[in-house]
């Protein structure tokens, strides 16, 4: 699920990623830049295509320059559970996988694919990152995945002229960003473009409300399932997501037209040639599809204010993240080991910053890698929560596959009906705590 440029900056990055120091597999060996893996290939399986895949490949053709290892890059769709399994199964594992949900890394850890992080990586991740991004790559006290790519999913994107022509300014509370709405629909566009066919972004929806409304603890223990979903709060949080699903003159095409609507398709109907609506909720990806889909200008012809608290709640500070881990039955696991040491750099993560479309947990990433404000602001957020503990991780993508990362079934099912009729909150959280209970086993 999910983008600068400065030139003189970028060749400093790539120049400081093939000085710095590269480890090999295990925890004595590295590598320099005498090309110690020459001959070595790393398979490397991830959600990414298009041009997140295209970005992500310069960061491998960097780790090549440095090492001599050649990389592999596979894209396995949102199923990626399904295809490592069978590759596994197959006598055919990769070496390195992203993973992009928590629950999906704990599952194969606990299925004992999984290699331990090497000593030296796990230096660089006490050194580089905040300790939240250490606690959701641990699974028993054991480290086994370095989160490269994050995402700011509290941020709702608008275009500038939409809401100028409106006569309104960016809302500072959730009530005020539906009476916004509204105004921008009497003004000729509809407010959002909801992209209801992808479930996943109904979850962004729902945990950024609950976060707010309900609080960080209630979040964690929902996330946990320690807290049922029939409880008092959640049923809260669906009403105020009803508010804004039941308001036809807030989303474009309806409940029908959103139900169709995917969430590239969502971007297009905000910032394509033929604008729809005025503003589109997700993570600071938004702006990747705008930009190189649409050529938006960041920070001009698109931009972003914060998902705003909820009644007297905080202002919610959700993350999302790709976490790469190395199988242990890979053939060269060990040099996969070797490109998670790169990836733990700065330098490494300079060069898709560089390129855009991208945001790194890495505190110790320069904000001047990234091309525009906006971009360095979103990042600084995301950062600076993490390592106030304020950010809390994707509640879905922390929940076994079955239930928050399926499509189909389970809470992305059950959110898209709820969109479809959003009449009846208790009978909606009674089937999610329902299907919850059937996936955690409780």
């Amino acid at each position: 699920m999910m983008r600068r440029r400065t030139t003189l900056a970028s060749c400093t990055a790539i120049a400081l990623a093939f000085g710095m120091t590269a480890c090999g597999g295990g925890d004595d060996d590295s590598t320099g830049d005498d090309k110690a893996l020459s001959g070595q290939t790393v398979s490397v399986a991830g959600v990414w295509s298009g041009s997140e895949q295209k970005n992500f490949q310069k960061v491998l053709d960097a780790f090549t320059e440095k090492t001599g290892a050649k990389t592999q890059f596979t894209s396995t769709g949102d199923n990626v559970s399904t295809v490592v399994g069978s590759k596994i199964e197959g006598g055919n594992a990769f070496d390195v996988v992203m993973v992009p949900q928590v629950g999906v890394l704990q599952q194969f850890a606990k299925k004992d694919w999984l290699k331990p992080l090497s000593k030296k990586t796990q230096t660089a991740v006490d050194e580089n990152f905040a300790p939240v991004w250490k606690n959701y790559g641990s699974v028993d006290g054991e480290l086994y995945g370095l989160y490269f790519k994050a995402a700011h999913k509290s941020t709702v994107w608008y275009s500038p002229d939409a809401l100028a022509q409106a006569g309104v300014e960016t809302p500072k509370t959730y009530d005020e960003m539906l009476k916004a709405g509204r105004t921008v629909s009497d003004s000729g566009l509809s407010a959002f473009a909801v992209a209801g066919q992808d479930g996943w972004t109904l979850t962004d929806w729902f945990e950024n409300i609950y976060l707010s409304q309900a609080g960080a603890d209630k979040y964690d223990a929902l996330a946990a399932h320690k807290l049922k979903w029939t409880d008092q709060s959640v049923v809260d949080a669906l009403t105020t997501l009803g508010k804004l699903f039941k308001d036809k003159q807030l989303i474009a095409g309806g409940q029908k037209g959103a139900l169709n609507t995917d969430f590239p398709g969502s971007v297009e109907k905000v910032f394509g040639p033929k604008a729809e609506a005025g503003m589109v909720y997700e993570g600071d990806f938004v702006a990747g599809v705008a930009k190189d889909q649409f050529g938006k200008k960041i920070g001009e012809d698109a931009n972003f204010f914060p998902f705003p608290p909820v009644g007297s709640g905080d202002a919610p500070v959700v993350s999302g993240g790709d976490a790469a881990v190395v199988l242990k039955d890979g053939k060269n696991s060990e040099a996969g080991m070797a490109l998670l040491e790169y990836l733990a750099s700065p330098e490494a993560s300079a060069v898709w910053a560089e390129i855009g479309g991208y945001i790194s947990p890495n505190k110790n990433l320069d904000l001047a890698s990234y091309g525009d404000d906006v971009t360095r602001a979103t990042a600084k957020s995301l950062v600076d929560a993490g390592n106030s503990d304020s950010v809390r991780f994707d509640m879905s993508d922390q929940a076994p596959a079955a239930f928050g990362g399926t499509k189909g079934t389970g809470e992305w099912k059950i959110l898209a009906d709820f969109l479809r009729d959003p009449s009846n909150p208790k009978a909606t959280a009674a089937e999610l705590e329902k299907a919850a209970a059937k996936a955690y086993g409780s």
